[in-house]
Protein backbone atom coordinates (compact mmCIF):
# COMPACT_ATOMS: atom_id res chain seq x y z
CA UNK A 1 0.00 0.00 0.00
CA UNK A 2 2.72 2.51 0.93
CA UNK A 3 5.99 3.65 -0.54
CA UNK A 4 8.73 5.27 1.57
CA UNK A 5 11.23 7.59 -0.03
CA UNK A 6 14.80 8.12 1.10
CA UNK A 7 13.83 10.93 3.44
CA UNK A 8 11.50 8.65 5.34
CA UNK A 9 8.41 10.55 4.23
CA UNK A 10 5.36 8.34 3.76
CA UNK A 11 3.90 8.26 0.26
CA UNK A 12 0.97 6.35 -1.18
CA UNK A 13 0.72 4.72 -4.56
CA UNK A 14 -2.23 5.73 -6.75
CA UNK A 15 -4.31 2.64 -5.93
CA UNK A 16 -3.89 2.99 -2.16
CA UNK A 17 -4.56 6.73 -2.28
CA UNK A 18 -7.80 6.11 -4.14
CA UNK A 19 -8.81 3.47 -1.59
CA UNK A 20 -8.18 5.86 1.33
CA UNK A 21 -10.27 8.54 -0.34
CA UNK A 22 -12.97 5.95 -0.99
CA UNK A 23 -13.03 4.92 2.66
CA UNK A 24 -13.22 8.51 3.88
CA UNK A 25 -16.04 9.22 1.43
CA UNK A 26 -17.83 6.00 2.44
CA UNK A 27 -17.68 7.03 6.11
CA UNK A 28 -19.27 10.37 5.26
CA UNK A 29 -22.06 8.78 3.19
CA UNK A 30 -22.75 6.08 5.79
CA UNK A 31 -23.11 8.69 8.52
CA UNK A 32 -25.41 10.71 6.24
CA UNK A 33 -27.61 7.66 5.67
CA UNK A 34 -27.67 6.78 9.36
CA UNK A 35 -28.47 10.34 10.40
CA UNK A 36 -31.76 10.06 8.53
CA UNK A 37 -32.79 7.25 10.88
CA UNK A 38 -30.65 7.61 14.03
CA UNK A 39 -30.41 10.85 16.00
CA UNK A 40 -27.08 11.49 17.74
CA UNK A 41 -24.90 8.56 18.94
CA UNK A 42 -22.02 9.84 16.79
CA UNK A 43 -19.31 8.16 18.89
CA UNK A 44 -21.18 4.85 18.91
CA UNK A 45 -21.52 4.88 15.12
CA UNK A 46 -17.84 5.70 14.64
CA UNK A 47 -16.72 2.89 16.97
CA UNK A 48 -18.99 0.45 15.13
CA UNK A 49 -17.42 1.47 11.82
CA UNK A 50 -13.91 1.12 13.25
CA UNK A 51 -14.78 -2.34 14.51
CA UNK A 52 -16.17 -3.42 11.15
CA UNK A 53 -13.21 -2.14 9.10
CA UNK A 54 -10.83 -3.75 11.63
CA UNK A 55 -12.59 -7.11 11.17
CA UNK A 56 -13.67 -7.13 14.81
CA UNK A 57 -16.82 -7.68 16.87
CA UNK A 58 -18.58 -5.22 19.13
CA UNK A 59 -20.47 -5.42 22.43
CA UNK A 60 -23.00 -2.64 22.99
CA UNK A 61 -24.36 -1.92 26.46
CA UNK A 62 -27.31 0.35 27.12
CA UNK A 63 -30.78 0.49 28.60
CA UNK A 64 -33.80 -0.47 26.43
CA UNK A 65 -35.16 2.04 23.94
CA UNK A 66 -31.91 3.63 22.78
CA UNK A 67 -32.21 2.30 19.19
CA UNK A 68 -29.36 -0.21 19.46
CA UNK A 69 -31.15 -2.74 17.25
CA UNK A 70 -32.26 -0.09 14.75
CA UNK A 71 -28.72 1.28 14.57
CA UNK A 72 -27.18 -2.10 13.76
CA UNK A 73 -29.83 -3.11 11.20
CA UNK A 74 -29.59 0.28 9.46
CA UNK A 75 -25.81 0.03 9.38
CA UNK A 76 -26.09 -3.37 7.70
CA UNK A 77 -28.37 -1.90 5.03
CA UNK A 78 -25.96 0.95 4.29
CA UNK A 79 -23.29 -1.66 3.57
CA UNK A 80 -25.57 -3.88 1.51
CA UNK A 81 -24.93 -6.81 3.86
CA UNK A 82 -27.24 -9.60 4.97
CA UNK A 83 -28.57 -9.04 8.48
CA UNK A 84 -29.82 -11.47 11.10
CA UNK A 85 -31.20 -10.75 14.55
CA UNK A 86 -31.10 -13.37 17.32
CA UNK A 87 -33.16 -12.63 20.41
CA UNK A 88 -31.33 -14.42 23.23
CA UNK A 89 -33.64 -16.00 25.80
CA UNK A 90 -33.11 -18.51 28.66
CA UNK A 91 -34.50 -21.39 26.56
CA UNK A 92 -32.39 -20.73 23.44
CA UNK A 93 -30.26 -23.73 22.47
CA UNK A 94 -26.97 -23.75 20.47
CA UNK A 95 -28.61 -25.45 17.48
CA UNK A 96 -31.13 -22.61 17.34
CA UNK A 97 -28.36 -20.22 16.26
CA UNK A 98 -25.83 -22.44 14.48
CA UNK A 99 -28.28 -24.58 12.52
CA UNK A 100 -28.92 -28.30 12.50
CA UNK A 101 -28.99 -31.33 10.25
CA UNK A 102 -32.41 -32.52 9.12
CA UNK A 103 -33.54 -35.60 7.21
CA UNK A 104 -34.52 -34.57 3.70
CA UNK A 105 -36.59 -36.93 1.56
CA UNK A 106 -36.28 -36.86 -2.21
CA UNK A 107 -39.84 -36.73 -3.57
CA UNK A 108 -38.84 -38.35 -6.86
CA UNK A 109 -36.80 -41.30 -5.60
CA UNK A 110 -38.02 -41.61 -2.03
CA UNK A 111 -34.44 -41.70 -0.73
CA UNK A 112 -33.50 -39.89 2.46
CA UNK A 113 -30.35 -38.03 3.34
CA UNK A 114 -29.12 -35.56 5.92
CA UNK A 115 -29.14 -31.91 4.90
CA UNK A 116 -27.71 -29.02 6.91
CA UNK A 117 -30.22 -26.26 7.61
CA UNK A 118 -28.36 -23.02 8.26
CA UNK A 119 -29.14 -21.07 11.41
CA UNK A 120 -29.31 -17.27 11.83
CA UNK A 121 -25.51 -17.08 12.33
CA UNK A 122 -25.14 -17.42 8.56
CA UNK A 123 -25.37 -13.72 7.81
CA UNK A 124 -22.85 -10.91 7.31
CA UNK A 125 -24.07 -8.92 10.31
CA UNK A 126 -25.45 -10.83 13.29
CA UNK A 127 -27.16 -8.92 16.07
CA UNK A 128 -27.02 -10.97 19.29
CA UNK A 129 -29.74 -9.13 21.17
CA UNK A 130 -29.46 -9.25 24.99
CA UNK A 131 -26.70 -11.83 24.92
CA UNK A 132 -26.60 -11.98 28.72
CA UNK A 133 -30.15 -13.43 28.82
CA UNK A 134 -29.15 -16.86 27.53
CA UNK A 135 -27.26 -19.66 29.34
CA UNK A 136 -23.48 -20.16 28.90
CA UNK A 137 -23.98 -23.18 26.63
CA UNK A 138 -25.58 -21.02 23.97
CA UNK A 139 -23.21 -18.11 24.58
CA UNK A 140 -20.31 -20.49 24.00
CA UNK A 141 -21.74 -21.42 20.60
CA UNK A 142 -20.72 -17.95 19.47
CA UNK A 143 -17.05 -18.45 20.40
CA UNK A 144 -16.11 -20.52 17.36
CA UNK A 145 -18.05 -18.30 14.98
CA UNK A 146 -16.47 -15.12 16.35
CA UNK A 147 -12.89 -16.41 16.40
CA UNK A 148 -12.73 -18.98 13.61
CA UNK A 149 -15.66 -17.69 11.51
CA UNK A 150 -16.90 -21.24 11.17
CA UNK A 151 -19.66 -23.37 12.68
CA UNK A 152 -19.17 -27.05 13.48
CA UNK A 153 -22.26 -29.25 13.48
CA UNK A 154 -21.63 -32.93 14.05
CA UNK A 155 -18.31 -33.64 12.35
CA UNK A 156 -18.66 -31.08 9.59
CA UNK A 157 -17.30 -27.55 9.75
CA UNK A 158 -19.31 -24.96 7.86
CA UNK A 159 -17.70 -21.66 6.86
CA UNK A 160 -19.59 -18.47 7.62
CA UNK A 161 -20.01 -15.71 5.01
CA UNK A 162 -17.31 -13.07 4.70
CA UNK A 163 -17.42 -10.34 5.91
CA UNK A 164 -18.87 -11.50 9.23
CA UNK A 165 -19.53 -9.38 12.32
CA UNK A 166 -21.19 -10.14 15.64
CA UNK A 167 -22.69 -7.04 17.26
CA UNK A 168 -24.07 -8.05 20.64
CA UNK A 169 -26.16 -6.00 23.04
CA UNK A 170 -26.70 -6.36 26.75
CA UNK A 171 -28.91 -4.62 29.27
CA UNK A 172 -27.13 -3.18 32.34
CA UNK A 173 -30.31 -3.26 34.47
CA UNK A 174 -32.41 -6.16 35.76
CA UNK A 175 -29.45 -8.48 36.30
CA UNK A 176 -31.53 -11.09 38.15
CA UNK A 177 -31.80 -14.23 36.05
CA UNK A 178 -29.07 -13.20 33.62
CA UNK A 179 -25.84 -14.97 32.68
CA UNK A 180 -22.88 -12.54 32.59
CA UNK A 181 -20.47 -13.22 29.75
CA UNK A 182 -17.31 -15.03 30.90
CA UNK A 183 -14.02 -13.20 30.52
CA UNK A 184 -12.89 -15.48 27.68
CA UNK A 185 -15.87 -14.50 25.56
CA UNK A 186 -15.74 -10.81 26.44
CA UNK A 187 -12.13 -10.81 25.24
CA UNK A 188 -13.36 -11.86 21.77
CA UNK A 189 -15.12 -8.53 21.40
CA UNK A 190 -12.89 -5.81 20.02
CA UNK A 191 -14.85 -3.01 21.68
CA UNK A 192 -17.35 -2.61 24.46
CA UNK A 193 -19.40 0.45 23.59
CA UNK A 194 -21.66 2.31 25.99
CA UNK A 195 -24.88 3.60 24.41
CA UNK A 196 -25.98 6.51 26.59
CA UNK A 197 -29.19 8.49 26.91
CA UNK A 198 -29.68 11.24 24.28
CA UNK A 199 -29.35 14.92 25.10
CA UNK A 200 -32.45 17.08 25.46
CA UNK A 201 -32.21 18.39 21.89
CA UNK A 202 -31.55 14.89 20.50
CA UNK A 203 -34.54 13.45 22.35
CA UNK A 204 -36.66 16.36 21.09
CA UNK A 205 -35.69 15.44 17.53
CA UNK A 206 -36.35 11.74 18.22
CA UNK A 207 -39.84 12.54 19.47
CA UNK A 208 -40.64 14.54 16.33
CA UNK A 209 -39.22 11.98 13.89
CA UNK A 210 -40.74 8.85 15.39
CA UNK A 211 -44.23 10.35 15.61
CA UNK A 212 -44.26 11.82 12.12
CA UNK A 213 -43.77 10.55 8.59
CA UNK A 214 -41.49 7.51 8.15
CA UNK A 215 -37.83 8.26 7.31
CA UNK A 216 -36.59 7.94 3.72
CA UNK A 217 -35.28 4.52 2.69
CA UNK A 218 -31.62 3.80 3.34
CA UNK A 219 -29.39 3.46 0.28
CA UNK A 220 -26.43 1.06 0.28
CA UNK A 221 -23.01 2.72 0.25
CA UNK A 222 -20.56 -0.20 0.23
CA UNK A 223 -20.67 -3.83 -0.92
CA UNK A 224 -19.16 -6.83 0.84
CA UNK A 225 -16.24 -7.09 -1.60
CA UNK A 226 -15.31 -3.45 -1.01
CA UNK A 227 -15.36 -3.96 2.77
CA UNK A 228 -12.95 -6.90 2.48
CA UNK A 229 -10.52 -4.79 0.42
CA UNK A 230 -10.73 -1.91 2.89
CA UNK A 231 -10.10 -4.30 5.79
CA UNK A 232 -6.85 -5.34 4.12
CA UNK A 233 -5.81 -1.73 3.58
CA UNK A 234 -6.39 -1.00 7.28
CA UNK A 235 -3.81 -3.64 8.22
CA UNK A 236 -1.24 -2.01 5.92
CA UNK A 237 -1.39 1.39 7.62
CA UNK A 238 2.04 2.04 9.19
CA UNK A 239 2.54 2.69 12.90
CA UNK A 240 5.81 3.84 14.49
CA UNK A 241 7.66 1.67 16.98
CA UNK A 242 7.23 4.41 19.56
CA UNK A 243 3.43 4.20 19.36
CA UNK A 244 3.57 0.41 19.60
CA UNK A 245 5.62 0.79 22.79
CA UNK A 246 3.15 3.40 24.07
CA UNK A 247 0.33 0.94 23.42
CA UNK A 248 2.26 -1.78 25.26
CA UNK A 249 2.90 0.57 28.17
CA UNK A 250 -0.82 1.31 28.52
CA UNK A 251 -1.91 -2.34 28.41
CA UNK A 252 0.89 -3.81 30.53
CA UNK A 253 0.15 -1.34 33.32
CA UNK A 254 -3.30 -2.90 33.73
CA UNK A 255 -1.72 -6.15 34.99
CA UNK A 256 -1.36 -6.01 38.80
CA UNK A 257 1.72 -8.26 38.92
CA UNK A 258 3.85 -6.41 36.35
CA UNK A 259 6.82 -4.34 37.54
CA UNK A 260 5.67 -1.19 35.72
CA UNK A 261 2.16 -1.31 37.21
CA UNK A 262 1.28 1.81 39.28
CA UNK A 263 0.07 1.38 42.85
CA UNK A 264 -3.53 2.41 42.16
CA UNK A 265 -3.89 -0.42 39.62
CA UNK A 266 -2.66 -2.99 42.17
CA UNK A 267 -5.18 -1.60 44.66
CA UNK A 268 -8.16 -1.51 42.28
CA UNK A 269 -7.78 -4.33 39.72
CA UNK A 270 -7.80 -8.11 40.10
CA UNK A 271 -6.91 -8.85 36.47
CA UNK A 272 -5.67 -6.82 33.56
CA UNK A 273 -5.84 -6.98 29.78
CA UNK A 274 -4.03 -9.58 27.67
CA UNK A 275 -2.16 -9.36 24.33
CA UNK A 276 -5.41 -9.26 22.36
CA UNK A 277 -6.01 -5.78 23.81
CA UNK A 278 -2.74 -4.58 22.26
CA UNK A 279 -3.68 -6.05 18.88
CA UNK A 280 -7.17 -4.54 18.91
CA UNK A 281 -5.92 -1.14 20.07
CA UNK A 282 -3.41 -0.95 17.21
CA UNK A 283 -5.85 -2.22 14.57
CA UNK A 284 -8.56 0.13 15.79
CA UNK A 285 -6.17 3.08 15.70
CA UNK A 286 -5.23 2.22 12.11
CA UNK A 287 -8.88 2.09 11.06
CA UNK A 288 -9.67 5.34 12.88
CA UNK A 289 -6.78 7.07 11.14
CA UNK A 290 -8.04 6.03 7.69
CA UNK A 291 -11.64 6.95 8.50
CA UNK A 292 -10.39 10.44 9.36
CA UNK A 293 -8.42 10.66 6.12
CA UNK A 294 -4.95 10.07 7.58
CA UNK A 295 -2.43 7.46 6.46
CA UNK A 296 -0.61 7.26 9.77
CA UNK A 297 -1.53 6.45 13.38
CA UNK A 298 -1.33 9.20 16.01
CA UNK A 299 -1.41 9.26 19.81
CA UNK A 300 -4.95 10.62 19.63
CA UNK A 301 -6.12 7.46 17.84
CA UNK A 302 -4.78 5.21 20.60
CA UNK A 303 -6.06 7.42 23.40
CA UNK A 304 -9.53 7.76 21.86
CA UNK A 305 -9.93 3.96 21.69
CA UNK A 306 -8.33 3.04 25.03
CA UNK A 307 -11.66 2.89 26.89
CA UNK A 308 -13.71 0.80 24.42
CA UNK A 309 -10.79 -1.62 24.05
CA UNK A 310 -9.89 -1.98 27.74
CA UNK A 311 -13.09 -1.45 29.76
CA UNK A 312 -14.35 -5.04 29.38
CA UNK A 313 -10.90 -6.58 29.81
CA UNK A 314 -10.22 -5.12 33.26
CA UNK A 315 -11.61 -6.77 36.39
CA UNK A 316 -12.21 -4.27 39.20
CA UNK A 317 -11.75 -5.91 42.63
CA UNK A 318 -14.36 -5.90 45.37
CA UNK A 319 -12.79 -3.08 47.39
CA UNK A 320 -12.68 -0.72 44.41
CA UNK A 321 -16.13 -1.73 43.22
CA UNK A 322 -17.60 -0.99 46.65
CA UNK A 323 -16.17 2.54 46.35
CA UNK A 324 -17.77 3.04 42.94
CA UNK A 325 -14.55 2.75 40.93
CA UNK A 326 -15.10 1.74 37.30
CA UNK A 327 -12.70 0.37 34.70
CA UNK A 328 -13.13 3.60 32.70
CA UNK A 329 -11.82 5.61 35.65
CA UNK A 330 -8.78 3.31 35.86
CA UNK A 331 -8.10 3.84 32.14
CA UNK A 332 -8.41 7.61 32.57
CA UNK A 333 -5.75 7.56 35.29
CA UNK A 334 -3.48 5.36 33.18
CA UNK A 335 -3.70 7.82 30.30
CA UNK A 336 -2.71 10.60 32.69
CA UNK A 337 0.32 8.84 34.19
CA UNK A 338 1.68 7.28 30.97
CA UNK A 339 4.06 9.58 29.02
CA UNK A 340 3.08 9.86 25.37
CA UNK A 341 6.25 11.48 24.05
CA UNK A 342 8.96 9.06 22.99
CA UNK A 343 11.81 10.60 24.99
CA UNK A 344 9.75 10.83 28.19
CA UNK A 345 8.48 7.25 27.81
CA UNK A 346 11.99 5.91 27.21
CA UNK A 347 13.37 7.71 30.29
CA UNK A 348 10.65 6.41 32.61
CA UNK A 349 12.25 3.59 34.62
CA UNK A 350 8.99 1.65 34.67
CA UNK A 351 9.22 0.98 30.93
CA UNK A 352 12.89 0.13 30.51
CA UNK A 353 12.01 -3.49 29.66
CA UNK A 354 9.79 -2.33 26.80
CA UNK A 355 12.56 -0.24 25.25
CA UNK A 356 15.24 -2.85 25.91
CA UNK A 357 13.32 -5.55 24.02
Amino acid sequence: MTVENQGGELQLDAEASAAVDHLRDARRRIIEQLSGVIVGQTNVIEELLISIFSRGHCLLEGVPGLAKTLMVSTLARTMNLTFSRIQFTPDLMPADITGTEIIDQNAATGSREFRFLEGPLFANVVLADEINRTPPKTQAALLESMQERTVTVGRIRHRLPDPFFVLATQNPIEQEGTYPLPEAQQDRFMFKVFVNYPTFQEEFEIAKRTTGAPPPPVEPVLAGEEILKLQQIVREVPITDHLVRYCLALVRQTRPNEAETPSFVREQLSWGAGPRAVQNLILGAKARALLHGRTYVSEDDLQALAKPVLRHRLTVNFAAESEGVTSDQVVDRLLQVTPSKEDELSRDVRFQKIFAS
